[in-house]
């Protein structure tokens, strides 16, 4: 038999503020640690030096953490021009240097190349893995690291400020698996002068905003705590992206079973993910066919 994880059976969605200089796993060790959860991750790593939102799922609220992942995010970045590291921030060794400059007409012009659906090679300091080991630990090895491109959709990427000629702050909205490292090593290779990452922030992820998340000073003086809880998001926050299907009394008792249940109406085609919902909460997730849902996730929201 299996061992029972202990802890509260808790489930929802808490928007952290992430501060520099925690690891994404440690910040859901501490809210796990914080809640008393049996059952906590998040969606969507953040780099040690990085702040802003890290969304970590309770329970049930795991099983949405996948549209949260896949969900757009968006970036306010500050780019150090001029100088290349090789961590492609400012935590790396200086590798390469120049004395260009460019004006922020060049940068403008530059940044309509990273839109749209790009190839992106991720940073040789990264969690890829390559032959079943992490990229940053082969190069920590002192080994050549060779990284494939892979896709990544930007929907926007854009100048907001020049705070002097060495510095640029962008911000950046893209879809799953967008390394901003990257975009700042290659916007520098592209006009020229080299450029790495010194600040980074995640300002919004899919539904959730920085300016509501909660810190970990909060999350540690009001640990274990019922007071804590009244900082949770819904479950059904992490299926925002999706259309909501009401159901019967009858069609969750089927859902709740793994099958097809009756909806009574929805704005999903044929064939599209959707939820399922009874009194306003999650029963199932999965597709809509003709007048049913048919799951493929279950949830135990049940009273």
């Amino acid at each position: 038999m299996g061992r029972n994880r202990k802890g509260r059976d808790i489930s929802g969605w808490l928007v952290v503020d992430k501060p520099a200089g925690m690891t994404s796993n440690a910040v859901v060790n501490k809210v796990r640690w914080a809640f008393d959860a049996k059952k906590a991750g998040h969606a969507g790593t953040l780099d040690p030096a990085a702040t802003g939102v890290l969304a970590i799922a309770l329970g049930e609220a795991t099983k949405t953490v996948p549209y949260i992942t896949d969900a757009l995010k968006a970036y306010r970045f500050t780019v150090r021009l001029g100088r290349a590291t090789n961590t492609d921030d400012a935590e790396g060794e200086m590798i390469a240097t120049s004395d260009l400059r460019p004006s922020d007409a060049e940068i403008a012009a530059a940044l309509a190349s990273f839109e749209g659906d790009i190839m992106q090679v991720p940073p040789k300091f990264s969690a890829v893995k390559i032959d079943g080991e992490r990229a940053y630990a082969l190069a920590r090895a002192g080994e050549d690291v060779e990284i494939a491109a892979r896709p990544l959709y930007v929907e926007s990427l854009v100048l907001l400020e020049r705070p002097d000629p060495d510095h640029a702050v962008l911000e950046m909205v893209c879809g799953k698996g967008g390394y901003v490292r990257s975009v700042a090593r290659d916007l520098g290779t592209a006009l020229g002068c080299h450029g790495h990452v010194t600040e980074l922030r995640r300002i919004w992820s899919g539904p959730f905003d920085a300016e509501d998340g909660v810190s970990m000073d909060l999350i540690g003086d009001l640990a274990k705590s019922s007071e804590l809880d009244t900082y949770l998001h819904p479950l059904e926050a992490g299926l925002a992206d999706l259309p909501e299907l009401p159901t019967t009394h009858e069609g969750a008792a089927r859902l709740r079973n793994g099958n097809p249940g009756l909806v009574i109406a929805s704005d999903a085609g044929y064939g599209e993910e959707a939820w399922a919902s009874l009194d306003g909460r999650a029963v199932a997730v999965g597709i809509y066919k003709s007048g049913e849902l048919h799951p493929g996730r279950v949830f135990n929201t049940r009273p």
